[in-house]
């Protein structure tokens, strides 16, 4: 049995009668071997690229290309929507305005639900009457009729497990979605593109935000918006250790590329744009048990205002850990972790679980 009929067992749906989808295509490979395997699955295919800005790697123009050639390759039809105003105003707008405040901001799922899932669920049904949308994410997702709820579960292949990055997206959106890869791997992600002979199957994966990819690193980035200010960089005693020039251009956690000569390792502990300083503290004053969030979506979760126990992951490529979950009004909650957590920073997401169900999350604010 090939690769590709072993995945198609895995798909959590089959079509009915040729059902329409349309499938959002970045010009990388998992998009694309999520279009292939609808396709094959007897889905009723159309590509949809938005393009969010000029330049090299998927999402930018240079993605459009592969995208287009991907939808020759299948014979379906390719679609082409022009997001770049969108794109400025959500993402990079938020990313300068974030940095210059000190947060340390999260693109990736702001972009999934402001940029991406919302508009394309509307482009697809008003401009192409069509009900389904897809993507390449690994994530997977369920319907459960007892709670009502759409749910998001992390992907089997924990390694590349991007639900951290859905949290966001509403339940509107999600009744319309289709995660193809999230019974995935990607070592199988690679070998059903290369039965498919699709031209993406040996394609460079993205390894950074496609803004660093487009300008080179996250400072050639914010250098073009912001203008560097020198400062202080001190302990967290408010003796002064060296120079910076521009507080933006570090991160909470940070521990590398700080330019100060210390004995024992420093990391950055706060940033404070209004002093113009960076705080820099040793291993044990970069850890903090609670943390305020706001902008809070639930998700596999429905809203509750009692408190609850979960694992919260802080950044993506942070272990979950056990905390309370303490809702408070509004959209905002407090979460009290039972152990002190390493390199909490405010603007990137907390995102709590029950194993591998995600239950909601929300935007850090400050830590306490």
């Amino acid at each position: 049995m090939s690769n590709v009929e072993i995945i198609e067992r895995k798909l959590d749906t089959k079509p009915e009668t040729a059902e329409k989808v349309v499938v959002g295509l970045s010009g990388g490979v998992d998009s694309s071997v999520a279009a292939a395997l609808l396709h094959r699955a007897g889905y009723d295919v159309t590509g949809l690229t938005l393009w969010l800005m000029r330049g090299k790697g998927q999402c930018c123009s240079e993605g459009m290309v592969d995208a287009a050639r991907l939808c020759e390759e299948l014979g379906i039809h390719h679609e082409i929507v022009d997001s770049r105003e969108v794109f400025e105003q959500s993402i990079i707008n938020y990313l300068v305005t974030g940095y210059a405040a000190g947060y340390t901001p999260l693109p990736c799922s702001r972009c999934n639900k402001a940029v991406k899932f919302a508009p394309m669920m509307t482009y697809a049904r008003e401009k192409l009457g069509i009900n389904k949308i897809a993507t390449g994410h690994y994530a997977k997702l369920n319907f459960n009729p007892e709670s009502g709820r759409y749910e998001l579960r992390r992907a089997v292949d924990d390694t590349k497990d991007q639900s951290y990055f859905l949290y966001e997206v509403g339940q509107e959106e999600l009744s319309c979605c289709l995660f193809p890869l999230g019974n995935t791997t990607k070592v199988e992600t690679r070998k059903i593109a290369a039965e498919f002979g699709l031209a993406t199957a040996e394609k460079p994966e993205s390894m950074d935000l496609c803004l660093v990819e487009a300008n080179g690193s996250m400072k050639a980035f914010l250098d073009k918006y912001l203008t560097p200010v020198k400062g202080k960089i001190v302990d967290t005693h408010g003796n002064v250790l060296g120079e910076h020039d521009g507080t933006y251009h570090y991160t909470i956690g940070q521990r590398k590329g700080l330019g100060v000569a210390a004995a024992t390792p420093l990391y950055v502990v706060a940033l404070d744009p209004i002093k113009n300083e960076v705080v820099l503290g040793d291993r044990t004053e970069a850890h903090d048990q609670e943390c305020m969030i706001n902008q809070v979506n639930w998700v596999s979760l429905a809203p509750t205002d009692l408190p609850f126990q979960a694992e919260v992951q802080v950044r993506y490529r942070t272990t979950p850990a056990p905390a309370t979950i303490i809702p408070l009004e509004g959209d905002r909650a407090r979460i009290v972790f039972d152990e002190p957590q390493f390199s909490i920073a405010p603007g990137q997401a907390a995102v709590f679980y029950r194993d591998d169900l995600l239950l909601g999350g929300g935007l850090i604010e400050s830590k306490q």
